[in-house]
């Protein structure tokens, strides 16, 4: 099984683990949400979500619905629900985001 605190290091992953908190959500819905990653980095985040124990997994039809596993969170539970509750915590993940984001930089025009 993965390291936990390595699979929460990355912010994209912790924001994943966000949306999928209160609803289950397909990959495209978390695609949607994540419009700056592309759909393949989020297949493989789910991946590695999944994989840690993080996610449950449920068909729909011909798609997948991921909803996070509270549970398997133990004590780091309280500490990503306090921080999601936190306008720091947006700009923080907006900070984050944008460092480990590859390729160029926008133009600013």
């Amino acid at each position: 099984m993965p390291d936990l605190l390595a699979v929460l290091n990355n912010p994209r992953r912790r924001e994943i683990l966000r949306l999928c908190w209160d609803e289950a959500r397909s990959a495209g819905a978390i695609h949607e949400a994540l419009d700056d990653v592309t759909f393949g980095a989020i297949s493989q985040h789910l991946g590695r979500l999944r994989d840690a124990g993080l996610l449950d997994v449920e068909r729909n039809g011909k798609s997948r619905l991921y909803r996070t596993r509270r549970t398997a969170l133990g004590p780091l539970r309280r500490w990503l629900e306090s921080t999601w509750d936190d306008a720091l915590y947006r700009l923080k993940l907006a900070a984050e985001l944008e460092a480990s984001r590859r390729g160029p930089a926008p133009s600013s025009s």
